[in-house]
């Protein structure tokens, strides 16, 4: 991080892979990974380090000989398969700067990676850069979305918008407040899925990237580096500028936030995209489309530390709840979940009242 930020409530959290998992960086499969991918280069020595953490079972390591480096994924195929990053690769590696692909052996989960190097955008963002760097992710996102070929991608439907919901009720409400919600509290709480999902299904549908954040973009030559895409769907066209500004990581005051909002939406514009040309409409969209996503992040978090044994990506929820604070006070439709979670909240045992 670059010193002081001048006063711009700017916060930043960072999780290593030792920090969340520790003793796994020894284990078999990381010498299996490491071995084919120093076969596929014709290395016999090389030094290794384990780079990112991932919230799911992916794991990323460096491989250094020779003066070169590249990046070895770690995938278990039966957890994760590597076939959706290949596809994706393939679509964006024309329009932008995603790392190319050096090998692969789908069957074990292993691929290997152009390094794309060690400063992602969530290290290097400062009050100062901020309008540039995040100018150069705007570009590229205006790039993806014009001219990404979507088919065959999976829809961001009703049906994997309501799932994403219920994450937050099943993991963190239930487990992590401990809070078991009444009949008429779920008839609510089935209101304001309704309305979030419609708000989501109604926007224009494009190529979504669904991690678009600064964790997953790296200062690079042409900027930026772009990673962690293998979610791609068809989606609403709101998402990928709201994981940009409102991300999990990293906090920016909400006027600054609604102004580079703005600004997508007047570049979308100008590039032809099918945006609306209301400022007030695009707000209010990116608003309800944001509580979708803050709330499932909320329940992803909840259950990585619970299922997977994760904890400190929890850590991260009450920033979520600042954005849910923010969207709510300014939007009138989502008064009903206020309601629900003031109640819910009153109702948590005290060691989980941190919100």
């Amino acid at each position: 991080m670059n010193g002081c930020l001048n006063g711009c409530n700017f916060l930043l959290s960072f999780r290593s892979l030792e920090q969340e998992s520790p003793g796994l960086m020894n284990d078999d499969r990381r010498k299996q990974a490491e071995h084919w991918a120093a076969e596929q280069l014709g290395w016999r020595d090389y030094v290794s380090e384990s780079v990112s953490s991932d919230a799911s079972f992916r794991r990323y390591f460096r491989l250094r000989a020779m003066d070169r480096s590249v990046i070895v994924m770690d995938a278990p195929p039966e957890l994760e398969p590597v076939s959706a990053f290949l596809d994706v690769a393939g679509r964006l590696g024309e329009l932008v700067n995603v790392p190319d692909i050096l090998a692969a052996d789908v069957g074990h989960g292993f691929v290997l990676l152009q390094d794309l190097g060690s400063r992602p955008y969530h290290r290097e963002l400062d009050a100062d850069n901020a309008d540039a760097l995040f100018g150069d992710a705007l570009t590229a996102l205006l790039d993806i979305q014009r001219k990404a070929d979507c088919t065959g991608l999976p829809d961001y439907d009703p049906s994997r918008l309501y799932a994403e919901l219920a994450l937050f009720i099943d993991w963190f409400l239930e487990k992590h407040w401990q809070v078991e919600p009444s009949e008429s509290e779920l008839d609510a709480w089935d209101q304001v899925c309704a309305l979030l999902v419609r708000w989501a299904i109604d926007q224009p549908q494009l190529f979504c990237h669904r991690d678009y954040m600064p964790r997953n973009l790296m200062l690079t030559e042409p900027n930026p580096g772009i990673i962690d895409f293998q979610d791609a769907v068809r989606g609403p066209i709101s998402y990928d500028p709201i994981c940009l500004f409102r991300d999990a990581f990293l906090s920016w005051p909400p006027g600054r936030v609604d102004a580079w909002l703005e600004g997508y939406r007047q570049q979308a514009l100008a590039a032809g995209l099918p945006i609306t040309t209301s400022a007030d409409l695009w707000r209010k969209t990116c608003d309800l489309m944001g509580v979708q996503r803050h709330l499932k992040v909320i329940g992803i978090f909840a259950r990585i530390r619970y299922r997977d044994g994760k904890p400190a990506y929890l850590e991260d929820h009450p920033r979520f709840f600042g954005y849910l604070k923010e969207a709510m006070g300014r939007n009138p439709e989502l008064a009903l979940l206020d309601e629900l979670l003031t109640a819910w909240r009153s109702r948590a045992r005290p060691v989980n009242r941190d919100y």
